[in-house]
């Protein structure tokens, strides 16, 4: 399975090497912008934009509303992973 991580773009890196600075949740990384570079004349328009993100590559632009919805649901599916871990931690502990 593969899964797309939601960032804003920031700003543009190196335009040379197509890389740009894209925030996840407030985490900044230097992500390459290459499969986005047909849709623009210049990767300065990108700035602003969200994207997913899989292995270091910006693969398409999304919608705001949609990125927020899917940090939101990646957030609680952290939750329950973190809720799921200790339930299990505390059934050893008693078994």
């Amino acid at each position: 399975m593969c899964l797309g991580i939601p960032g804003q773009i920031e700003k543009i890196i190196d335009k040379a090497k197509f890389l740009g600075e894209v925030s996840v949740s407030g985490l900044r990384r230097p992500v390459n912008l290459a499969c986005l570079q047909n849709d623009v004349t210049d990767l300065e328009e990108l700035v602003g934009e969200w994207v997913l993100i899989h292995v270091g590559f910006a693969m398409s632009r999304i919608d705001e509303l949609e990125a927020k919805r899917t940090l939101e649901l990646l957030t609680e599916l952290g939750e329950m992973q973190d809720e799921w871990q200790e339930a299990q931690t505390s059934l050893k502990a008693t078994g």
